[in-house]
């Protein structure tokens, strides 16, 4: 009897995703309604083009700094009190920003202060928040909990800039900051009544330095996060010119009012809308790659739009295309981040897809509020239309992974290793070597198999690794590896996955028949050892 296919609704069958789901709706439309009041109440402030582009630059610029450690922290900590601690503190920031604004007190640089202050908490979140949804739901549902995540953002992407059109019109942009501060609370109220499973960890946790140094090694090692971090920084250096440039096009050159500035932006949110109910039929039909680059080229045709089009009925439809190509290139992307990595180093794998993205937006905001300062807003859109171009062909020799069917759990295939004395966890390094009996005729096919072991060992914890020949015998093959300590190795035992376990067979297929792989496991002396008298 054939399987019925999962449901694009079923991840809300699971309670915690669905109540969680809807209060990140919620706190997604605070954030936008936010954004729309600080763009809005900077053009207020400043008419300078610069301190306009510096308010996304300010709310993306933590990444850089908080992003790995933010992602470490999130696979070692409690994810549950975590979030907690980081809703807390942006509660607090935009409470703080919409007393300053009622008052009239917020300056340029205060409101780039609390901008970036918000940022913080957005770095210390994002790793964390996107690890969450494999916790909520069950394997078969994670696909749909993906696309209702991305359909959520963007139905609060419609709605929040529409709300802080009126709002700002009516009240100023001080209710936007509030409203947002309120909405820190929804999420905070289901994150108290979620009862999370505590999972006995075999092992001590990782310390933060540690853990950020191995996300770092797994990012280096992994060709399909690489693959999807070359395409996110294509996309979105260009891409951000359209956002970071679109609060000056309203009000200086269309002479526009906050309204009609939150129904631009509420015009991508509901192409952004419309873009993900049409992806699953355009997956169907399309490859994930020429999905991306189709997009990429409509979003460069909406920047070209933009610098050309000074009508504001025209550019309602533009505003709707933008939001269809931008849901298209970054659900395509959050997909193959999320699928290409084990649960182990999910959330830092996560952080570098997030340090990437926030970086490539930070880096493009500022470079295209300069160009405009210094020529044109025409110019600078341009500009960002050509680099999107351009980006796109620079990358077409890095395709997106298609992941899905990949088993990412772990395969615990390796023998447990032998300590003839009682086990000193934080001993090491540790060096593992594999001797090999391989035939002439087999060693160039071996040594291109060894290639993907290596990337294998290296993202699994290995800080190096080498493939030697015996000099007198050119059968004999010597791989070794270190790892940092037994407690590291012995966690490097754990995250093997069964899609690994494959890379390890395939090289082992050439090892002579009947003659065993001899694994022996080395340790530095201990440190009593060392520093004994002679």
């Amino acid at each position: 009897m054939p399987t019925a296919k999962p449901s694009p609704w079923g991840a809300l069958n699971h309670v915690t995703f669905r109540w969680l789901w809807l209060a990140s709706i919620a706190s997604n439309i605070g954030t936008w309604m936010h954004e729309v009041g600080a763009g809005w109440l900077m053009t207020s402030l400043s008419a300078n083009p610069m301190h306009v582009a510096l308010v996304q630059v300010a709310g993306s610029a933590p990444m850089f700094l908080l992003a790995l450690p933010a992602g470490a922290m999130a696979d070692i900590v409690d994810k549950r009190r975590y979030l907690l601690g980081v809703q807390l503190w942006m509660a607090a920031v935009a409470t703080l920003l919409a007393v300053l604004t009622l008052l009239g007190l917020t300056t340029v640089w205060l409101l780039l202060g609390m901008t970036l202050a918000m940022g913080v908490g957005t770095a210390l979140m994002m790793p964390a928040w996107s690890a969450l949804t494999p916790e909520l739901v069950s394997k078969r549902d994670l696909p749909s909990a993906i696309a209702l995540s991305s359909l959520g953002i963007n139905v609060a992407r419609a709605l929040g800039p529409a709300i802080a059109g009126v709002l700002v019109s009516l009240s100023g942009p001080w209710a936007t900051f509030a409203l947002n501060a309120l909405s820190f609370f929804a999420v905070m109220a289901v994150l108290l009544t979620w009862k999370r499973e505590r999972q006995v960890a075999a092992f001590p946790a990782e310390r933060l330095l540690g853990a950020m140094r191995a996300g770092w090694r797994y990012s280096r090692a992994s060709k399909p996060l690489q693959a999807v971090l070359v395409r996110a920084a294509a996309f979105f250096v260009g891409a951000s010119a359209g956002m970071s440039l679109l609060p000056l096009i309203v009000r200086g050159e269309l002479q526009g009012s906050a309204s009609d500035f939150g129904l631009l932006l509420g015009s991508v949110g509901i192409g952004a809308v419309l873009g993900a109910m049409l992806l699953p039929k355009l997956r169907e039909r399309i490859s994930v790659n020429k999905l991306v680059a189709i997009a990429s080229v409509l979003y460069a045709l909406v920047l070209l739009a933009l610098a050309w089009v000074r009508d504001f009925a025209v550019l309602l439809p533009v505003m709707l295309l933008s939001g269809a190509a931008w849901i298209a290139v970054l659900s395509s992307l959050q997909v193959s981040a999320q699928t290409s990595v084990p649960d182990w180093v999910r959330a830092r794998a996560l952080s570098v897809y997030i340090l990437v993205f926030f970086g490539s937006m930070a880096a493009g905001g500022a470079l295209w509020g300069y160009v405009a300062s210094q020529a044109s807003i025409s110019v600078a859109l341009l500009a960002a239309a050509g680099c999107l171009a351009l980006g796109l062909l620079l990358t077409l020799h890095f395709p997106l992974p298609v992941t899905e069917s990949e088993d990412l759990a772990p395969s615990l295939h390796w023998p447990a290793p032998i300590l003839a004395d009682e086990a000193d966890l934080e001993r090491g390094p540790v060096m593992v070597t594999l001797q090999y009996d391989i035939a002439p005729e087999h060693a160039a096919d071996f040594r291109q198999a060894m290639a993907e072991v290596a990337r294998m060992r290296r993202r699994n914890g290995a800080f190096s690794w080498g493939l030697v020949q015996n000099s007198e015998n050119p059968r004999h093959w010597q791989e070794f590896f270190f790892d940092e300590s037994w407690l590291e190795h012995l966690r490097h035992h754990g995250r093997v996955t069964r899609a690994e376990q494959r890379i390890e067979a395939a090289a082992r297929h050439f090892q002579s028949p009947d003659v065993p792989v001899h694994i022996e496991h080395f340790l530095m002396p201990a440190k009593d050892v060392l520093h004994a008298t002679p």
